[in-house]
């Protein structure tokens, strides 16, 4: 155990490879962390006690709501959401969501993420060169596809990019999010309001049904969950996309073997699908930082007694980059065997959305490596500007060129 804790997250300048401060870490017992503010915590980054974490009901997401949890930002998380609930009651409100993200009924999707990705990439090469992935492309697709599953208004799309950029910078004042927060909500009311008077076949309807007819949900948990289905269900695949395009156009990245992945997929697009997990696992999203759970008894962890009432956060990205589990982890291994990625986590909170963002993922890659041919970047790689200290890691733009 160390004896002052580490200060945590260990934040990169630039570049999407795992810092160097989980290095010293591996093999090792848990390690006390501070983070900036908030409850000291121990970290977990060894890949089999990151999934240990994730699926034991011990550790409890819900009772960090009542606690000064660790967290990088002055704001405390608010509840309603799924993340914010432990079994029986995450159980229950999961199952009315559930149906609505099989695999089944997302493939049912493929045609219309294809045309919004076609669409998208009209709009690019009608313009010509060059263009920005991030705003072009990896923000208006997964948002869309998210917007019109919900039945959000056309005329409000543009609040629901605004509200999280606001929660998901790490910086922006406690009063600013108050009050964005505020306005945000206050469309939601509205929207729910429209929904009473005029359902639809959305899942906004399937919501507030659940909580007007059948009192499956409280007024906070609709809320909660229409939030967290909106900023979930496009922020993390937005972030990847343009991940996924600077890993295989930055010369470094992907132990230098980037440009040959590429022309890889280009004359082998069934590769594609394989890709995408090996993408979700190498590249580390979420600045190796996770929600914290708390200890409802001793618990032991990796040679480690955890207390009743201590902090647990795991890096998904460390445990991903674990080399017990994936020889040569920094490397991108196009078919990679062995162990799966935990990027979607594990065990009751797995990610509600994954089937959707895999299907967002593959169809991105293989509608931009076949509509442009020669992608490359448009600016030199020092010209690339890095999100610095925020949630998710990652460039600001990505200018490229065809």
């Amino acid at each position: 155990m160390t004896a002052t804790p580490l200060p945590y997250p260990f934040w990169t300048d630039e570049g999407l490879g795992l810092s160097t401060g989980y290095t010293p870490l591996r093999g090792r017992p848990l390690t006390r962390v501070r983070l900036p503010y908030g409850d000291e915590a121990w970290l977990a980054t060894d890949y089999e006690d990151v999934r240990a974490v994730l699926s034991d009901a011990r550790f409890s997401l819900a009772e960090s709501l009542l606690r000064d949890h660790p967290r990088i930002d002055p704001t405390p998380r608010a509840g309603g959401g799924l993340i914010a609930l432990d079994p029986p009651r995450h159980t229950h409100v999961r199952a009315l969501l559930a149906k609505a993200f099989t695999a089944r009924r997302m493939e049912g999707l493929r045609a219309r993420i294809r045309e919004v990705a076609d669409g998208l990439l009209d709009r690019i090469e009608d313009a010509g060169p060059p263009a920005d992935l991030v705003e072009d492309l990896s923000f208006p697709l997964p948002m869309t596809m998210i917007c019109d599953m919900v039945g959000v208004p056309a005329r409000d799309v543009p609040s629901v990019r605004a509200w999280a950029d606001v929660i998901c910078a790490g910086d922006v004042p406690a009063e600013t999010v108050e009050q964005q927060g505020k306005d945000f909500f206050g469309r939601m009311h509205g929207w729910i309001e429209e929904r009473r008077r005029n359902p639809a076949d959305d899942l906004l309807t399937l919501l507030v049904r659940a909580h007007d007819e059948d009192g499956a949900l409280t007024e906070e948990e609709l809320l909660g969950l229409l939030g967290e289905l909106l900023i979930a269900g496009f922020v993390t695949t937005t972030n990847q996309i343009a991940n996924f395009f600077a890993v295989l156009l930055i010369p470094g990245e992907a132990g230098g073997d980037g440009k040959e992945c590429l022309t890889a997929l280009r004359s082998r697009p069934e590769l594609i699908p394989r890709t995408v997990e090996e993408l979700l696992r190498y590249v580390p999203l979420l600045n190796g930082l996770t929600l914290p759970r708390y200890a409802l008894e001793d618990v032991e962890l990796g040679g480690t007694v955890v207390r009743e009432g201590e902090a647990v956060v795991v890096s998904q990205a460390a445990a991903n980059h674990d080399p017990a589990v994936f020889p040569d982890p920094d490397r991108l291994v196009l078919d990679r065997p062995g162990a799966a990625h935990i990027s979607f986590g594990h065990g009751i909170h797995y990610c509600l959305g994954a089937h959707l963002a895999r299907l967002e993922l593959q169809i991105t890659l293989e509608r931009v490596t076949t509509r442009l041919p020669g992608l490359r970047l448009a600016v030199p790689e020092g010209e690339l500007r890095w999100r610095s200290r925020e949630f998710f890691s990652g460039l600001r733009s990505l200018p490229v060129t065809w």
